[in-house]
């Protein structure tokens, strides 16, 4: 019968996290993830390596006494006792009340890669344990290599486990370190584990296989009682357990406890996505954005009348938002469901504004991912929507020195026309310059407007430097974000469109909001 005992959730995501190429946390960066982590309930966060690096160093001297804080390090080295030991040492001072060492399961990594004996090596585990134990320190044991142990020799990998208890480690971690085991293989390992020792077990996965979520659950299933992972997947080569699919895994699919609270998992994904700036995919399971999104005409049907018949859960569950993608594939049931959506009222024209975007997007529009330039579309439609200012004139001008300068005359509601320039880091970003410069003139809270992405998509690459674009934005004004969409031959007509939409639209929910 299935252990229903509560389940510790580890998160690693500021260590093993921060393996990733090209992701580099700063302290601060450290602090607010762990603050995010804490409030999301998360029970023990691997904060980095004390000793390692000034910035994990700043980080535990910042972070203080946190009960759920861990640091992390290996066993000692071989031909030093533990005392002599700096990695060890460091951890012993560091003030978290939790560490988590590592040490070789795989008899290979032992006399190939360490190039000690096996005994040396038991000896190592069970020592460097005994020593943090000595300090006051709760320890956490990873068994590196565990399941290849296994495959290759397995009493010596069974060994290793041993000496961990024996040298007093509260958890053993089963881990699949180069991330090539197979679900079977781990309920193997674990079963393997639990006849061996008496600690609980916990599972530490990479995805290699892309096997990483259903490994962990895999154990879970098993007895392990500990899942350790990162936030959105993050770490070396392919990365680790996504905490973020496993633990709503556990809660809503396998009806365990883990202490978190789900409503919170969207946004902090999304958090550490943009302080790693490392966005997780779109197509994320449960917090991705398009996770529970629509695009299909029968699909979109389906869920307008019951969101059971395309979706496994309730998107609020997990703090996420249900989408209705409006497409050239779009059908009347889509526009009205997104019309519902962006909380307009649904009319007798949805089935015009369907031919509308079937047309527009042939000519290369995208209003799937831009719900400002739809909504704005379908309010132009309906007459609904009365331009707050127009573009009459603009020119890009570049100077022998190579700065570019974008000169724009604008027009407001009542005829005003204020004319100005604005340099910038390509003809874009002045383009954006010049017409915030002018429209704040008319409209002063348009300062606090920022452009925070932007995509450039060619539509038709045989026409090389003739072809048409797409242009993509994503604005923000600290409190939401929206996103416009424009098409020319030139990159510069395209991003004009979508900028105008950005503002208009902003500009439109100012005044409702009056």
């Amino acid at each position: 019968m299935r252990d229903q005992s509560r389940i510790i959730v580890y998160d690693t995501t500021l260590r093993d996290g921060a393996q990733t190429e090209g992701i580099t946390f700063s302290a601060e960066d450290k602090l607010e993830i762990l603050r995010r982590l804490q409030s999301l309930g998360v029970d023990l966060i691997e904060g980095g390596w004390p000793g390692s690096n000034p910035t994990d160093d700043s980080f535990f001297e910042s972070a203080g006494l946190e009960d759920n804080l861990v640091a992390f390090g290996s066993t000692r080295r071989s031909g030093c006792s533990p005392d002599e030991d700096q990695n060890l040492v460091a951890i012993a001072d560091s003030p978290a009340p939790w560490c988590c060492i590592f040490g070789k399961a795989w008899d290979f990594q032992v006399t190939d890669v360490l190039s000690i004996s096996l005994d040396e090596n038991l000896a190592m585990v069970e020592g460097s344990i005994q020593f943090l134990v000595s300090k006051g320190k709760k320890v956490v044991f990873d068994a590196e290599h565990f399941f290849d142990g296994l495959r290759y020799n397995r009493a010596y990998a069974l060994d290793v486990i041993r000496a961990a208890e024996r040298g007093g480690a509260e958890w053993i971690v089963l881990c699949d370190t180069n991330g090539g085991s197979m679900p079977s293989e781990i309920t193997d390992g674990v079963e393997d584990a639990h006849l061996t020792v008496e600690a609980p077990l916990g599972i530490h996965c990479h995805n290699d296989s892309d096997l990483a979520t259903a490994n962990t659950l895999a154990a879970v299933e098993a007895g392990c009682t500990m899942v350790q992972g990162t936030v959105n997947g993050l770490g070396e080569r392919t990365g680790n357990a996504n905490l973020c699919a496993v633990v709503p895994d556990l809660m809503l699919k396998l009806g365990y406890d883990t202490g978190i609270d789900l409503q919170k998992l969207t946004s902090v994904s999304r958090f550490v996505g943009d302080v790693s700036n490392s966005m997780p995919s779109d197509r994320m399971p449960y917090v991705g954005e398009n996770a529970f999104a629509h695009k299909g005409g029968v699909h979109a049907a389906g869920v307008s009348k019951d969101t059971r018949a395309y979706e496994h859960i309730d998107p609020s569950e997990v703090g996420n938002s249900r989408k209705v993608l409006v497409s050239d594939m779009a059908g009347r049931a889509s526009i009205v469901e997104k019309i519902r959506y962006l909380g307009m009222d649904v009319g007798d024209d949805e089935a015009e504004i369907a031919g509308i975007v079937k047309e527009m997007e042939s000519d290369g529009y995208q209003f799937d991912g831009a719900d400002a330039s739809f909504e704005l579309l379908v309010r132009r439609h309906r007459g609904e929507f009365r331009p707050t200012f127009k573009v009459t004139e603009f020119r890009i001008l570049m100077s022998s020195s190579g700065v570019l300068e974008a000169s724009i005359k604008v027009s407001d509601r009542d005829g005003n026309v204020e004319h100005t320039a604005a340099d910038g880091n390509g003809p874009v970003n002045a383009l954006d310059n010049a017409l915030r410069k002018a429209l704040c003139r008319f409209y002063p809270s348009l300062a606090g407007i920022r452009l925070t992405d932007y995509k450039v998509r060619v539509l038709d690459e045989a026409s090389a430097t003739a072809a048409r674009v797409r242009v993509l934005i994503r604005t923000a004004d600290g409190k939401r974000s929206w996103t416009t969409v424009g098409v020319s031959d030139n990159v510069v007509g395209a991003s004009l469109d979508a900028l105008v939409d950005s503002f208009e639209y902003y500009l439109m929910k100012t005044e409702e909001c009056k």
